[in-house]
């Protein structure tokens, strides 16, 4: 369906859909309405949650799609191909725009809103608006203060894990977690 450019984005996920009714019954997976009880996964419906359920009995076990490489296994063939692409490296989607590749088709849409400028995840706060929800979500700490990174070495805390990693590379990459404990101790 040709939307004439108009898509509807999820909220809590990078997910964008065409028509409203898709977005609906898609945000099931996030309010928990379809969940399995056996695992916890949400899903859209009660049919796919049925299906899912089934993955649990010994019968699905037993067919599983098997990894030959990591020997991680899958529910359906559809996973192990896309979960393949992890090894060979192969990324047959492309942007039309710039020949970046991706391993799977919905990057590609994520992807397509450097070029479109789209930005439909808002912050509710100060209405700062994002390309993607996970740049939302980590623009969110500054508003609810959450540091999840703690450095192992000082327990100073970080809004992000590359904050963290610059941070270890910076004030801790020739001491010992001793000679760090010594110096806040001091400080």
């Amino acid at each position: 369906m040709h939307t004439g450019g108009i898509s509807y984005a999820c909220t809590q996920c990078e997910k964008t859909f065409s028509c409203q009714s898709s977005l609906y019954h898609h945000m099931n997976i996030h309010t928990s309405k379809y969940r399995c009880s056996i695992c916890g996964k949400c899903c859209r419906n009660s049919y796919d949650l049925a299906v899912h359920k089934q993955s649990h009995s010994q019968e699905k076990l037993s067919k599983l799609f098997k990894c030959n490489v990591c020997c991680k296994q899958f529910s359906t063939q559809g996973c192990l191909v896309v979960h393949s692409r992890i090894h060979t490296g192969e990324k047959p989607y492309k942007c039309h725009v710039c020949d970046k590749a991706f391993s799977q088709s919905q990057d590609v849409n994520t992807h397509m809103r450097v070029h479109t400028g789209q930005k439909p995840f808002k912050c509710n706060v100060c209405d700062k608006a994002f390309s993607q929800s996970s740049t939302l979500k980590v623009h969110m700490r500054i508003h609810t203060g959450e540091k999840p990174y703690k450095c192992s070495l000082c327990d100073k805390c970080f809004t992000t894990s590359s904050n963290l990693h610059t941070h270890k590379r910076l004030v801790h990459s020739d001491r010992t977690p001793h000679e760090c404990a010594q110096q806040l101790q001091t400080s």
